[in-house]
């Protein structure tokens, strides 16, 4: 006789107990385990193994194995999104049979960015709206709001599996998009909606329709507490592109960057403005990070970084104070604490500069996170303004890599950051020395000027004081 029983499964290897396990035996994750409950019947499988199920995922007729040489490299075409941001991070476009993940925070704006790519799409497309949490009536006054004419746009609001893929079968949509699939559930799976069993089988039902038929999928998966996508790790490993939507909801900016693309790179990133009309390119990110810099005040420098393909010119701050606590303390936003840390200790070190006396406080403007060695002299300058007081001027930027001995290494890519820079009226760079020890660089409406170390960087700031 059939019943029911709980389990709890790894979200990150779908590892299945009996009971609650602080680390996954199989793939030694920690706290990795969700409950879940499920069907049972006589001679069901142990623990560690899935229970007997009808599976609701299609399979392809006759799949055969196919010799080596007989394959033919397929002609992956692209739809603009109408959004060139989007297209960027993307690769290029939306792959025709290609599966997305688009993940972020509640009210982040993931429904109004899929509801206007909708209007660019549906120019050429047929496109299929599934939304779990929304009805009709809401998608059309967003629609309305956004400006979406809604041409080959068809809504269903449905969180039932085999009604969606009936739905499916009928309109033939080149483009489907679920909004959201925790809201998705299989009525032959005994478990509730969002749970790891549900989001798997649902997903791979979706992606099993979207490689037999050719059709692309784009699905909005939540996140949990922790910032990371909720449901079962292997889920980002299905999919063939996995996009994070960030941004503070209290500001205006956004950022959509891809951590796993199939069909492109990972390392480019797209901006976009929050308005009342809907999400507006920032083709310019460069000048939307520099507005409302400040003037004539220490502890500020400015730094280009490379995502992707893109510079962009970010503004570095620190403030250093006197402590009031008998250790101080070190706060950092969109840099590494650990980095900062080092550079702290090469200042302290090679510059006899007293920081354990003082809180070091470290942010960089608009939300972005710099992950690359190449802003180490940026931040080193803005430290040592701060805690000297002197003033960094204006129209100076700051490439390169800070070792712990205190030396300057070359960074990549050089001539593209500084020509970013002169464009955005930059007339001094301060460059690491080893960039143009091979190579003379030149380019018109900036001066660069070489060092080797911190200590001729240091040098320089007492030069422009005097």
């Amino acid at each position: 006789m059939k019943g029911l029983r709980t389990v709890y499964v790894c979200t990150e290897c779908a590892y299945q107990t009996p009971k609650w396990l602080g680390k996954c035996p199989r793939c030694g994750a920690w706290n990795s385990f969700a409950e879940d409950v499920e069907e049972t019947s006589p001679g069901a499988a142990t623990a560690g193994t899935a229970s007997k199920r009808t599976s609701m995922i299609p399979t392809a007729p006759d799949n055969r194995a196919v010799g080596f040489a007989d394959l033919e490299i397929p002609a992956y075409m692209r739809q603009n999104t109408g959004l060139g941001e989007l297209d960027r991070v993307l690769g290029g476009g939306l792959v025709h049979g290609s599966v997305v993940l688009l993940s972020g925070e509640p009210g982040i704006g993931k429904s109004t960015l899929l509801m206007q790519i909708c209007d660019a799409l549906g120019e050429s497309r047929r496109v299929l709206y599934v939304s779990g949490e929304e009805s009709g009536g809401q998608l059309k006054l967003r629609a309305r709001r956004l400006g979406v004419r809604g041409q080959n746009l068809f809504i269903l609001t449905e969180t039932n599996i085999e009604k969606i893929l009936a739905e499916t079968d009928r309109v033939k949509p080149d483009v489907v998009i679920v909004d959201s699939i925790q809201t998705i559930y299989a009525a032959t799976v005994n478990s509730t909606p969002g749970s790891v069993t549900q989001v798997k089988e649902t997903a791979l039902s979706f992606i099993n329709k979207a490689k037999n038929e050719g059709m692309s999928v784009i699905m909005v998966g939540h996140v949990n507490k922790e910032g990371s996508i909720a449901g079962p790790k292997v889920l980002e490993h299905m999919v063939d592109a996995v996009l994070y939507f960030e941004g503070e909801r209290q500001q205006s900016y956004r950022i959509i960057r891809a951590i796993k693309n199939r069909y492109g790179s990972t390392n480019e990133i797209g901006v976009f403005e929050m308005t009342d009309r809907g999400l507006l390119e920032v083709e310019n990110p460069s000048e939307m990070l520099l507005a409302g810099r400040p003037r004539n005040i220490s502890g500020n420098c400015a730094v280009c970084t490379l995502e992707g393909t893109r510079p962009l010119i970010a503004e570095i701050q620190a403030l250093v104070t006197q402590t009031a606590f008998p250790a101080p303390r070190r706060t950092t936003n969109g840099i590494d604490y650990n980095r900062m840390c080092l550079i702290i200790a090469v200042l302290e070190k090679r510059l006899g500069l007293k920081f354990y006396q003082n809180d070091v406080y470290l942010n960089v403007i608009g939300g972005l996170h710099l992950d690359e060695p190449a802003s180490d002299l940026s931040v080193a300058l803005a430290l040592i303004s701060s805690v000297t007081d002197r003033i960094i001027p204006d129209d100076l930027i700051a490439l390169g890599e800070v070792g712990l001995a205190g030396e300057c290494r070359a960074v990549a890519n050089l001539e593209v950051r500084v020509r970013e820079a002169a464009r955005l009226g930059f007339t001094t760079a301060v460059v690491p020395y080893r960039n143009l020890e091979k190579r003379k660089l030149e380019v018109p409406g900036i001066r660069l000027i070489p060092v080797k170390g911190i200590y001729e960087a240091l040098g320089l700031l007492r030069e422009r004081e005097k």
